[in-house]
């Protein structure tokens, strides 16, 4: 799969393709279903599947100060588009100029004049253009003009609740990561790199690697999860070659030893090695319990034995 940043990096002679545009945060069952149709009617068309996104997250743009927690990183997406059958994804940098766009003036450039869209498939709620003055009924008009088909996907619900990406940060935010999956269709994964810690987890028996998130990452409550640990290698992609380890996941500040940082900390079972400096991705299953603070080290000890052996149980 081709990753273009800006539509500028569209190579000379691109031909005919079938589009669909959103942030995608999170590639949920929502937006997994909407990708599925553009893929369906790209392999109708004999044309290859171009998905548009946009980074920052426009939010930060339109509203400074409110940028949303991140279900997940550009790469991590990409990644994601690819395993169901995208071909091309577009990083479009979404600029105060960019957002200043006419719904129109959006349409026209990115998806005639650059991509050469034949159809262009959407969520029923997708809104485009200056202060989103564009709807699904504008950019089917637009299409009728300039030569596209124009396709809203109905939103998809679990029970009474449409799922999307606000509904998914908010069961993340709350620990609730069994929720989480079920929107997502896999377990919520936050990536980042090894740093060096207070290397506690060491001197008590169970080395943890200490993750250093992304800015704006989607970090979930405070507390102990089971969960799997990947390897990502330095573009960001997950490695096929290593297999996911199972690990017990601390989040939180450590109030036994008054930490005031709040960290995320995996402990791989059975792993014995050096991960520093190396990227991980931190799948959270399943959470266990609660941030506590303990009376003694011991009792500390006693109940990350537990922990383990709960993770363990789950997973191993």
């Amino acid at each position: 799969m081709q990753r273009w940043r800006g539509l500028e990096a569209i190579p000379t002679g691109w031909g005919r393709c079938v589009s669909t545009i959103g942030v995608f945060d999170g590639v949920h069952r929502g937006h997994q279903q909407i990708i599925a149709r553009a893929c369906e009617m790209a392999a109708e068309l004999s044309l290859p599947t171009v998905l548009l996104t946009f980074t920052p997250h426009p939010s930060e743009v339109v509203r400074p100060g409110t940028h949303p927690p991140l279900l997940t990183t550009n790469t991590r997406k990409a990644e994601l588009a690819a395993e169901l059958g995208v071909d091309v994804v577009v990083f479009i940098p979404f600029t105060p100029e960019f957002s200043r766009l006419s719904a129109e003036a959006f349409v026209h450039q990115a998806l005639v004049a650059d991509l050469h869209s034949a159809a262009v498939v959407v969520g029923e709620n997708f809104r485009f253009g200056h202060r989103a003055s564009g709807d699904i009924a504008a950019l089917h008009e637009l299409g009728q003009r300039w030569g596209f088909a124009a396709e809203g996907v109905p939103l998809l619900t679990e029970g009474e609740r449409p799922i999307s990406s606000t509904y998914i940060r908010s069961c993340v935010d709350a620990g609730d990561l069994t929720a989480a999956a079920v929107a997502l269709g896999r377990p919520h994964r936050l990536d980042g790199v090894v740093v060096r810690g207070a290397q506690r987890g060491r001197d008590l028996g169970y080395p943890t690697a200490n993750v250093r998130a992304e800015q704006f990452a989607a970090v979930p409550a405070d507390g102990i999860y089971a969960g799997h640990v990947v390897r990502i290698d330095e573009w960001g992609n997950t490695r096929s070659d290593i297999e996911p380890q199972v690990a017990a996941i601390s989040v939180g500040t450590n109030p036994t030893f008054d930490g005031r940082h709040r960290s995320v900390e995996a402990y791989l079972l059975d792993f014995e090695g050096d991960l520093y400096g190396q990227n991980l991705g931190i799948e959270f299953v399943e959470r266990l319990r609660g941030m506590d603070k303990f009376e003694s080290i011991d009792e500390l000890v006693v109940q990350m034995a537990k922990d383990v052996e709960q993770t363990r149980a789950l997973l191993g």
